[in-house]
């Protein structure tokens, strides 16, 4: 087991750090919007390590508007026609926006290779050419971060087996998911090529170790806060006008012929 992961936290402490970094995340937000910055957050790393946890406790007190989630689905007959990096480029920020990629182009290096979904001369141009890719974002004045969720096959093993008790986490449970199980050592040997080759000093990846959840986010939030040169933006609050006076004859409710049965 990770060392990081033998550390505890009270779910109190958590809740209160968390808190405290959400609301920073608000600040970057109003920053974001005022100064048209644009951001791209990636999230790679094992099945099961954590990434759309992290991304859930990003989102959950932020706009929107402001923050995008992507998670590409397999791509269609026409998109594995195109260029490599043309579905994931129409999802690049505009000014005012930041966008977290569950998964990117970085499908290339782990799941298709590992799967044989590309061949090894796709494969190897994607080595050759990310760095690159990402040298002309961050060129063009997009912020970059890359984070590797990783986890020990233990813990893995052990988010697997909740995953198939708890109803609520079916879904979380593909084949291919399962499939990266069994495949621990191809998908090692993968991401390790990966970091290698594309690890640079415009755009480098970050290890967050993920066997304890709560740390992994918290670490993961703070770092990302810590990346990018915000200020704190104020914010003015709007004062409630005075409500008009009711217009003789007007409703003074709404008429309803349909309501949801009070069974709590």
């Amino acid at each position: 087991m990770d060392v990081a992961a033998k550390k505890k936290i009270s779910k109190k402490s958590y809740e209160t750090e968390l808190k405290r970094l959400q609301v920073e995340l608000c600040h970057l937000q109003g920053w974001v919007q005022r100064t048209k910055a644009r951001v791209v957050v990636v999230f790679e790393g094992r099945d099961a390590a954590g990434k759309g946890g992290v991304i859930k406790r990003i989102t959950e007190r932020v706009s929107p508007r402001v923050f995008r989630v992507v998670a590409l689905p397999a791509p269609s007959d026409r998109q594995k026609s195109q260029v490599y990096v043309q579905r994931y480029f129409e999802h690049l920020p505009a000014g005012g926006e930041i966008v977290l990629f569950d998964r990117s182009w970085y499908n290339r290096a782990g799941v298709e290779r590992v799967m044989g979904f590309c061949t090894n001369k796709e494969y190897e141009n994607f080595l050759t050419d990310a760095p690159g890719f990402e040298r002309y974002l961050v060129r063009e004045g997009i912020i970059l971060l890359k984070y590797f969720f990783d986890v020990t096959r233990e813990v893995q093993q052990e988010r697997f087996k909740d995953r198939m008790i708890d109803p609520r986490k079916h879904w979380k449970l593909s084949p291919m998911d399962v499939e990266s199980w069994a495949r621990w050592w191809d998908y090692t040997e993968a991401y390790e090529r990966m970091i290698s080759e594309t690890d640079s000093v415009h755009a480098p990846w970050f290890r967050v170790p993920a066997d304890n959840k709560r740390l992994a986010r918290l670490n993961c939030i703070s770092h990302l806060l810590q990346s990018i040169p915000y200020n704190e933006e104020p914010f003015v609050l709007p004062e409630l006008p005075n409500r008009r006076e009711h217009r003789k004859g007007a409703p003074k409710s709404i008429s309803f012929k349909h309501t949801v049965p009070q069974k709590y």
